[in-house]
């Protein structure tokens, strides 16, 4: 079993997938391990559409420039802004929310990688065509689609530089290079 720090390293933006179709007891896994996230005092005003049928999936494409490949499910991270407002004022429905969708995208992609599934984020996308297609109410509000299947290529790990990027106590004002 790898530790966090070794997944953290391996998962990949993986936008090419097989043919092969992932088992929904995985996609509920990847939801559950969404549900995990920290969310700003505690609101929870997410939704999580899982989207599992290709033709579907070619319409949501459709909408999605960002969408390159074939994926074999997509999960969309959603949020009800008017519960957001109700939790957390404008704050939870502006910031919390989003910000509670990327966390939760951070613990699905952890988990698919665990699970050997290649991922990808995706925020280029119409949302007014995607709430059609999922048939949203106008309180709920795609914020985020995750591409879901089996790599086909995992791309190689980008160089990260650590250093100049961080500092103990105060900002130094350093030259990026």
């Amino acid at each position: 079993m790898l530790h966090i720090f070794e997944i953290l390293k391996r998962r990949r933006s993986v936008r090419q997938f097989n043919h092969d179709s992932i088992n929904k007891e995985i996609l509920i896994k990847l939801v559950e391990a969404g549900i995990w996230a920290p969310t700003g005092g505690n609101a929870q005003t997410w939704f999580f559409i899982i989207v599992t049928n290709l033709e579907k999936i070619e319409k949501i494409k459709a909408t999605s420039p960002g969408i390159s490949g074939t994926p074999r499910a997509l999960i969309v991270i959603c949020q009800d802004k008017e519960f957001a407002y109700k939790k957390g004022g404008e704050v939870g429905r502006d910031v919390l929310s989003v910000m509670d969708s990327a966390m939760a995208a951070q613990n699905i992609l952890l988990q698919a990688c665990e699970e050997k599934l290649g991922s990808c984020v995706v925020y280029s996308f119409y949302k007014k065509g995607l709430k059609i297609l999922l048939n949203l109410p106008n309180n709920i509000v795609p914020e985020l689609i995750i591409t879901l299947g089996y790599p086909k290529v995992i791309p190689k790990a980008p160089i990260r530089k650590l250093n100049g990027i961080y500092f103990f106590e105060v900002f130094q004002n350093e030259t990026r290079k």
